[in-house]
């Protein structure tokens, strides 16, 4: 078990609880306690820090809310695994967001077939109902983890020459810029929680019905043509979705103040 220096001061207008918990952020944060280890109980604590079981409650309760902790009933307290942080902002693959901190990025391909388009895809596609596109299964493991299982679908003319790239290894994006010759424009997304169901359930090392993301998302050329069209499956407890918003204000109305 990890022992720390308690680091209080008494003229700290921080309540004793709160530098408490600012101490054990600071050792999570800085590995001495790393996920999903255990975290010395409340009465270890009690005695490591000289305080009230209360003052601990109120510490641990603090880091739980800030998702740095989690409780196991019966078990007690463990550190939580850090999310992977994806800004949605920007158009990017999962590799190539991912990657940019430092993340081990492995692909699993499951499958790659050429299939009849059922009418959602078609529409989204812009193709006939029925026409051939490809459709690629891919598991995306992030730092040896499972993380995302993705099913993606593209018009036949690409699908043929994704074919022949390297989908272990690299992104869907980057290939069809780079090899390919497309240029990317924006893409829809709308975004889900939804119960996993087999194949989902397999890919990720989940039991049945636990809740996950499903991102749907259609990207389009610079043209706005579509071109890529995917479902993604991601574990909530490994991926976190970030964005910024703007405040739009409504228009003055003629002759009304405030």
């Amino acid at each position: 078990m990890q022992t720390l220096s308690p680091t209080f001061e008494s003229a700290s207008p921080l309540p004793l609880y709160q530098q408490i918990k600012e101490t054990l952020r600071g050792a999570i944060l800085d590995g001495k306690y790393p996920p999903h280890c255990r975290m010395p109980s409340e009465s270890e604590l009690q005695a490591m820090f000289e305080v009230s079981r209360i003052t601990i409650r109120q510490a641990l309760g603090d880091l739980q809310k800030e998702g740095l902790i989690f409780k196991v009933h019966g078990k007690g307290s463990f550190v939580s695994q850090p999310k992977a942080v994806q800004n949605i902002t920007s158009l990017q693959g999962f590799a190539e967001a991912m990657a940019g901190d430092g993340n081990e990025i492995v692909n699993r391909v499951v499958s790659f077939a050429f299939v009849p388009a059922n009418a959602e895809v078609a529409a989204r596609l812009g193709v006939e109902k029925g026409a051939n596109v490809a459709e690629i299964h891919r598991v995306r493991l992030l730092n040896r983890a499972p993380t995302s299982y993705e099913i993606t679908f593209l018009p036949e003319s690409l699908g043929k020459k994704l074919a022949r790239a390297d989908l272990a290894a690299r992104d869907i994006f980057l290939i069809l810029e780079n090899d390919c010759g497309v240029a990317l424009g924006s893409a829809d997304l709308s975004i889900s929680a939804i119960a996993a169901r087999a194949p989902v359930t397999r890919a990720l090392s989940i039991k049945r019905d636990v809740p996950v993301l499903c991102v749907q998302r259609l990207t389009h050329d610079k043209d706005g043509k579509p071109i890529d069209f995917e479902y993604l499956y991601l574990k909530g407890d490994a991926v976190q979705y970030q964005l910024r918003v703007e405040r739009k204000r409504a228009p003055k109305r003629a002759g009304y103040s405030r």
